[in-house]
């Protein structure tokens, strides 16, 4: 959002004021100054490692440990070298900054100062337990509402996301992971004021900082998937202009699918994977056979026929799609054992594929394609119900029926076309696998 709204700026500047009031008084002893400073020094250091990581976060244990062990305004600093100096990704970098900055004071200020009404430094520096956990739950939960509040209104006003769905979510997702950083805060806090100290304090955040980089590790080897992923659907897509989103929207039907079918997160992200790539092996189809306007014969049809088999090539060296490869290579085979490539029947199909079978009818019903115009949504739906248990798995159908009631769906349609006769689901998914 380069060019920011002048609303957001104005909010911003709100909140910058509000940090700005919230370190006063400042601190006015040498050892809480000295704390301050090893804190801010620890943090800015931890968002470094982040950015060099490539770590999408704040690490929140040094900022709560700060509200645990110092007053309000003293732990109101400790995140402002930090977040002044974080990696920021968009433009305008030093009000993201800024934003950052200000957000985080307001968020360790409220933390701090729930739990010091609360009795909660007493409880601290006592090693009280288990009556020190209820202040720092409590400041937890200040902390996680004042930064999903404060959140929310920059999506309001920044992001331009609707009012009603600016906060909706915020706080529930971000209150397990802050949860769980305030363990470690008290963790570091209680063994700050015992016997072995400050260092005694910091050795807790090394095994947070392995785990940290272990999730960093996982994030990139997703993003190196994903990357994968989009760019043999963008070469499908440039090689077949006819079949432009048509991967992205089979995908999308697929994890409705699976998600209905009550799959765990793993094998939706796995068939959502699948959808998207069922069609890689147009790559080693002839171009003129797919933009081809005419009829296609038999020898033609054939060599489409065998783009399951190129796209089972091209993926079955990459690991981590699992039994998306099967789908990809499957997707064309049908219940009575009547599809290609190897006419399969029943479950001898796997069940990714029965999936991606189901889902790329729908899409090619849906769709507007240059032998005929997209039918509505219901029309479809009746014709893959007419075509269960003869051509698709009835579970299947019946699953995305269920998931579209409920959900709804807006395909991205190309208009301009004029309608030719019907063509019924078994003749769509011919003309899917053929020429989409």
């Amino acid at each position: 959002m380069e060019a920011v709204p002048a609303r957001a700026r104005a909010y911003v500047a709100c909140v910058v004021l509000g940090a700005l009031l919230c370190a006063a008084p400042l601190p006015r002893t040498p050892a809480s100054w000295w704390a301050v400073a090893l804190l801010a020094v620890v943090y800015a250091g931890c968002e470094r490692a982040a950015a060099r990581w490539r770590f999408a976060g704040t690490f929140y244990p040094v900022l709560l440990a700060g509200a645990f062990l110092l007053s309000p305004a003293a732990a109101a600093l400790v995140p402002l070298p930090g977040a002044l100096l974080s990696r920021v990704e968009q433009r305008p970098y030093a009000l993201r900054r800024i934003w950052r900055a200000a957000h985080l004071m307001l968020g360790v200020r409220a933390a701090s100062s729930v739990h010091g009404a609360l009795g909660g430094r007493d409880s601290v520096a006592g090693s009280d337990f288990p009556y020190a956990l209820v202040p720092a739950g409590a400041a937890v939960l200040a902390f996680c509402l004042t930064l999903t509040a404060l959140e929310g209104g920059i999506l309001a006003l920044g992001e331009r996301v609707p009012a009603r769905r600016a906060w909706r979510g915020l706080f529930l997702r971000s209150l397990a992971p802050v949860a769980v950083h305030g363990l470690a805060g008290l963790m570091m806090a209680v063994l700050w004021r015992s016997p072995y100290g400050p260092v005694a304090a910091l050795l807790v955040l090394l095994p947070m900082c392995v785990s940290w980089w272990v999730f960093a590790q996982y994030h990139r080897e997703r993003a190196a998937h994903q990357a994968t992923i989009r760019a043999l659907v963008q070469a499908v897509d440039i090689k077949d202009g006819y079949t432009r989103g048509h991967s992205e929207r089979v995908g999308q039907a697929s994890m409705m699918i699976a998600r209905e079918l009550g799959l765990d997160d793993e094998r939706v992200e796995v068939l959502r994977f699948a959808g998207i790539l069922h069609d890689v092996g147009k790559l080693g189809v002839p171009t003129r056979l797919l933009r081809k306007d005419g009829p296609l014969t038999p020898e033609e049809r054939r060599v489409i026929e065998l783009h399951p088999e190129y796209g089972h090539e091209m993926v079955r060296g990459i690991a981590f799609l699992g039994e998306a490869r099967a789908a990809v290579l499957h997707h064309h085979e049908r219940l009575d054992g009547s599809g290609y490539p190897y006419g399969l029947m029943g479950v001898q199909i796997p069940e990714s594929a029965r999936v991606v079978a189901v889902a790329d009818a729908f899409d090619a019903m849906t769709s507007t394609r240059s032998y005929r115009r997209a039918r509505p949504v219901p029309a479809a739906l009746e014709e893959l119900q007419r075509c269960a248990g003869a051509q698709f798995d009835p579970r299947m159908v019946t699953a995305l029926v269920r998931a579209l009631g409920r959900e709804g769906w807006h395909p991205v349609v190309t208009a301009g076309e004029e309608p030719d006769p019907f063509v019924p689901a078994q003749q769509a998914a011919d003309r899917s696998g053929a020429r989409p």
